[in-house]
């Protein structure tokens, strides 16, 4: 898959297990994070959520591990949109090691679109849907 963002993040003693090396659930934060930044910057910024059209519930979240991290890697974590339906999308995500060059993971988000008051699932955003489609217009 072509990733139309990505953004690298350091694994921090703090990311890390007793072991080591970067803890399992700690794959996921860092995925969320980039995701975050990507939908930020196709304007669904969740840092004001008064501001934001609707909300969004991660209903399913799936992960493979293909190696480890260890404390001050480097990671490249590239993210897209695998499926856009109509009031929920998927966005894939893989991380890379940069210190070995092999990939670390890979996964996908499943989200649900909710009305800020009822909680119901709602259409996606009309101009966040476009945005994705600017960035990746095999899901039109």
């Amino acid at each position: 898959m072509n990733f139309p963002y990505r953004n690298t993040m350091k694994v921090r003693y703090s990311d890390t297990d007793p072991q080591g090396h970067m803890y399992f659930g700690n794959y996921l934060v860092f995925a969320d994070e980039v995701v975050g930044e990507f939908w930020g910057e196709l304007g669904m910024s969740f840092a004001r959520l008064d501001k934001a059209p609707s909300l969004t519930f991660t209903v399913n979240a799936n992960i493979d591990f293909l190696s480890e991290c260890l404390g001050e890697d480097v990671i490249e974590v590239a993210v897209g949109f695998s499926r856009l339906g109509n009031t929920s999308a998927e966005t894939v995500f893989e991380l890379k090691n940069l210190r070995t060059g092999e990939l670390a993971a890979r996964g996908t988000f499943t989200h649900v679109f909710t009305d800020k008051v009822t909680r119901k699932s709602t259409p996606i955003p009309e101009t966040f849907r476009a945005a994705i489609v600017v960035r990746q217009p095999e899901l039109a």
